[in-house]
């Protein structure tokens, strides 16, 4: 027999609970149990006034970030909406049903203000760092180093080729935050903006954004995210934000060793790398740390044109010189001197031997 109709029927008084309409298996369960946020408001204290009116929670703010970012919500404006309606994101956000959403401008307003300023952000990932290694899941003892392509909200159409850019027409006052940003970092080395390297296309609206087709494919404007992850469990350590040029990329991995040992008193064994930081200054810099380095050297000494490669040369030790495949000496001095001199690099570091001319004409 068919049922009669449903009706939706407002009732004067409910009795409801969130805690008994969110899964005991749900996603933000798991992470509820290990989210802890009690020090933010100390952390934040300085960066808000005495007076005026309450303001939006800090804590429900991260927690509505920590959402976004789980559930892949990328816009804040849809984020609100969907905490709003979701019984589980409430429940995450402590939120009753009655209690009102903050509005999607707070956010953009406390990022790129208050939490901004007060490196809250920053300071919530080492929380999270040190908790792991207090659970025992990072040693310290082997890092790993990669940065990952983030493409910038940047388009081609409104950018500017390298020769006819230049900063020092912009007034600072009248530029976007972006440009602002992008002018405070041009003396940055770590940051890349002070690299040799000349990008193709600047943009105008992002110009620390970076010119790359490291992808192979058409270019767009990226910034790499540099990432120092401890090898036992996967755990990232820190992470740093550089333009995508290999300059900046091997500079942030400095940073991130140096603020890792700071902060946390970690000191690796190894680290691991690709080849893109396998240069001779960043590999030296690394044993000077008194770390042993995993990683591929850059090899640029392969020829194609049939002379003689750097590989079939042999060092002879003994006698400090290199034999090459004609079995002729290559030496750093010719002369015969009453006291031998030491090996001495020229004035740019690199020592040099260099073979008779009678020998090499043939």
């Amino acid at each position: 027999m068919m049922g009669p109709r449903q009706e939706a029927q407002g009732s004067l008084f409910y009795e409801f609970s969130i805690e008994d309409h969110v899964p005991q298996d749900h996603l933000l369960r798991g992470i509820d149990r290990f989210v802890e946020l009690s020090d933010i408001r100390r952390h934040l204290a300085p960066f808000y006034s005495s007076t005026g009116r309450p303001s939006v929670d800090p804590e429900l703010m991260i927690r509505m970030l920590l959402i976004g970012y789980v559930m892949g919500i990328r816009s804040e404006r849809r984020l609100c909406d969907e905490v709003h309606l979701n019984l589980a994101y409430r429940w995450f956000c402590r939120l009753d049903l009655t209690d009102p959403v903050p509005d999607h401008s707070t956010f953009s307003k406390n990022r790129h203000g208050r939490f901004r300023h007060s490196d809250l952000l920053r300071h919530l990932f080492e929380t999270v760092v040190a908790r792991c290694i207090e659970a025992g899941l990072a040693s310290g003892q082997r890092f790993a180093a990669d940065a990952s392509l983030i493409q910038a909200d940047a388009n081609r159409q409104n950018s500017s080729p390298q020769r006819d850019w230049a900063p020092e027409k912009i007034i600072p006052d009248e530029a976007p935050r972006a440009v602002r940003e992008y002018l405070d970092t041009l003396d940055d080395v770590a940051f890349g903006a002070a690299s040799p390297v000349k990008p193709k296309f600047i943009s105008h609206s992002d110009p620390a954004s970076q010119w790359t087709g490291a992808r192979g494919g058409p270019a767009y404007f990226a910034y790499s995210a540099n990432y120092l992850i401890d090898t036992d469990n996967g755990v990232i350590l820190d992470v740093e934000a550089t333009r995508s040029i290999r300059q900046a990329e091997v500079g942030a991995t400095r940073t991130m060793v140096d603020r890792v040992r700071e902060r946390h008193d970690l000191n690796p064994e190894r680290l691991i790398a690709d080849t893109a930081y396998g240069s001779g200054p960043m590999l030296s810099w690394i044993v000077d740390q008194g770390i042993a380095p995993h990683i591929p050297v850059i090899e640029k000494s392969g020829r194609k044109d049939g002379t003689f490669e750097r590989a079939d040369f042999t060092f002879d030790a003994e006698n400090d010189a290199y034999i090459c495949p004609a079995g002729k000496e290559l030496r750093q001095y010719r002369r015969a001197y009453t006291k031998p001199r030491e090996p001495r690099p020229d004035k740019d570091g690199i020592l040099r031997y260099r073979a008779r001319k009678p020998d090499c004409d043939a």
